[in-house]
């Protein structure tokens, strides 16, 4: 089974970051429920405490792809979505030895 690891870095706005961290931290039970969560874990840059960092594994690119598509992903980020900077995702694969 190929796993799928995605990274996600979301720079929050400097006066929002505390509102941003609120609001990422409620998606985190829901989605550890979702069908193919393997893990789903956010960090919180040690340099700059407005870049929060999700690093996610799961059994599949559908199943990824249905938890960015779940209302609880979408109501987050019609909340915060004015209050960030930027959002990058990466999508990757091990390479095995």
């Amino acid at each position: 089974m190929n796993i799928l690891t995605c990274i996600a870095k979301i720079k929050a706005q400097e006066e929002h970051k505390e509102i941003v961290l609120s609001e990422l931290t409620k998606i985190i039970n829901p989605t550890q429920k979702e069908n193919g969560c393997i893990n789903y874990d956010l960090h919180i840059d040690n340099e700059n405490d407005s870049i929060f960092i999700f690093h996610e594994n799961w059994e599949s690119e559908q199943d990824l792809n249905a938890h960015l598509e779940s209302s609880h992903i979408k109501d987050c980020f019609e909340v915060i979505g004015e209050m960030l900077d930027s959002v990058e995702i990466s999508r990757l694969t091990k390479v095995s030895v």
